[in-house]
């Protein structure tokens, strides 16, 4: 996301706004995206349901930038002669130390944490697992010479196999 700002710019293109917060010295816009419904019942698969999908953004007022990136999934996993489960996923990414790389402002450094938490219908049953991963990026190179898309297999929902040239 932040190595991309025209996606980033269009996921967010048609986001609510939902006021302001300060992110370390920044005070940022928070915008939402939320996954339309017909979206997130795709996504399920066999006893697992996806509930929600939200992103929110905060962007710096000053420079536009994307400061901090937040995704939240929850999914209910329901099994024939189990209790209910609930799983809710977040990855939070903190952008840091952007530099102009060919006249586009990249994230060079960042903090992300991920959190994933199962509940159910007894309290014995709430875990929370929490992984961080400080990053850094050495080198930004656009259109790399002999890199196609036959390098890749792309998600589905970006790469429709029926429709390629």
């Amino acid at each position: 996301m932040g190595l991309d700002p025209k996606s980033t710019a269009s996921l967010f293109a048609k986001a609510q706004c939902l006021g302001e917060k300060r992110i370390g010295e920044d005070d940022c816009f928070v915008l939402k995206v939320a996954a339309d419904r017909a979206a997130v019942v795709e996504r399920n698969e066999g006893p697992a349901e996806v509930i929600r999908h939200v992103l929110y953004g905060y962007f710096s007022q000053k420079s536009g930038l994307l400061i901090y990136l937040e995704d939240s999934h929850l999914t209910r996993v329901q099994s024939p002669g189990n209790d209910t489960v609930y799983w809710e996923t977040t990855i939070g990414t903190r952008l840091q130390d952007y530099r102009d790389v060919d006249g586009i402002m990249i994230a060079h450094e960042g903090r992300t944490v991920a959190t994933v938490f199962r509940f159910g219908e007894e309290s014995m049953q709430h875990v929370r697992t929490r992984m961080e991963e400080l990053w850094v990026i050495d080198d930004v190179v656009f259109n790399v010479p002999g890199l196609s898309i036959d390098c890749f297999i792309p998600p589905a929902d970006i790469f429709d196999v029926d429709n390629s040239p």
